[in-house]
């Protein structure tokens, strides 16, 4: 039985509230992108930066003495427009998130008509997201990336010291050369890897959404020849070591997952040996660069799009015109893998 949300408690603790709502399966439903899927609670990570999203919204509405049942279109517009001697607090893409976020809290609780949607229509071109181009690597800046990968050791190996560098470097050979999404690589199962190469040398990884990421489907995308010997070479190494559980990269000896902020600094830490600049320096750029390349290669649309696990093959199509890195791109100051599931577009 569904329990009709009190505006009354909304009022005095928005966001202890909000706090409750986002964990459960009700918050899932009010997404239109999770309407015919069953509704599965958040990953713990998206919660978190929903909170810290929402909180921000709250700290502000009680300074201003504003109450979630009567706040009007006019007040989520000033939020959302902040300034501080002229540059906006929030840029048109956070903005916009934020009106869509607060959107699916009025719809859960009923208030017609919604306030947030009211915001959003009536700021039309000033709050619509201007989404940059995809960011993708050409082919000499991904020869450059594959050769600054973590160096391997012969003397370690044999010794079994620097295990992890070996397990990163596999990673990431994978990730680039398959075009896997970080959840997906930490996620990846050693019994999801083909062992039967293809004709042209390549194998099969079979991938499961389950503990993977939650808009990934269940899709086969091969690993070229180039990355099955890393690949191969660090499994063989993994079962030498005893490691424990079904993990193809774990975090540690007891066989535990990997977290995405470590995945991340490896691979930002690959792009700057590379001296590729640091702009969008994560796991995504690498996906992009996977799915730009294929399409260049004559790849069908409906094929990438089996490949990377989308549900609509007009989701490939951004990356039709993805911009190639320039090398003076300016840095970025946060992680692209950082964005929650819902918010993350074509893959």
């Amino acid at each position: 039985m569904t329990t009709t949300p009190s505006l009354a408690a909304w009022d005095a603790r928005p966001a202890e509230e909000f706090a409750a709502f986002v964990v459960t399966p009700a918050f899932v439903e009010t997404s239109s992108r999770n309407r015919d899927t069953v509704a599965t609670p958040i990953s713990p990570e998206s919660a978190a930066i929903y909170r810290f999203m929402f909180g921000k919204f709250a700290a502000w509405m009680l300074e201003r003495g504003l109450r979630m049942s009567t706040i009007s279109p006019a007040d989520l517009r000033e939020f959302v427009l902040l300034s501080d001697r002229g540059k906006r607090d929030l840029n048109s893409k956070i903005a916009y998130r934020y009106l869509r976020l607060l959107e699916r809290v009025f719809e859960y609780l009923g208030r017609a008509p919604n306030p947030a949607r009211q915001a959003i229509i009536a700021s039309d071109r000033e709050l619509t997201p201007k989404d940059a181009p995809m960011t993708a690597l050409d082919t000499d800046q991904l020869q450059r990336f594959l050769a600054a990968l973590p160096a391997v050791r012969e003397e370690e190996r044999r010794s079994g010291a620097g295990w992890k560098r070996r397990r990163d470097r596999a990673m990431q050979v994978v990730m680039a050369l398959s075009g896997l999404r970080v959840a997906e690589a930490i996620g990846l199962l050693v019994d999801e890897v083909g062992r039967q190469a293809d004709v042209d040398g390549g194998i099969a990884l079979s991938i499961t959404p389950e503990a993977k990421h939650p808009t990934s489907y269940e899709h086969t995308v091969t690993l070229p020849r180039a990355g099955v010997a890393e690949l191969f070479a660090w499994l063989d190494e993994r079962d030498a070591l005893g490691i424990p559980g079904n993990l193809a990269f774990p975090a540690n000896m007891d066989g535990e997952p990997l977290h995405k902020a470590t995945v991340y600094r490896q691979v930002r830490a690959t792009f700057q040996r590379a001296g590729i600049p640091a702009a969008h320096a994560g796991g995504r750029t690498l996906r992009n660069t996977f799915a730009f390349q294929q399409l260049q290669q004559g790849t069908p649309q409906d094929e990438l799009t089996t490949a990377l696990g989308l549900a609509l093959e007009r989701s490939t199509d951004a990356y039709r015109h993805a911009r190639v890195r320039k090398e003076d791109a300016a840095a970025d100051a946060m992680p692209d893998d950082d964005i929650p599931p819902e918010q993350e577009r074509h893959g």
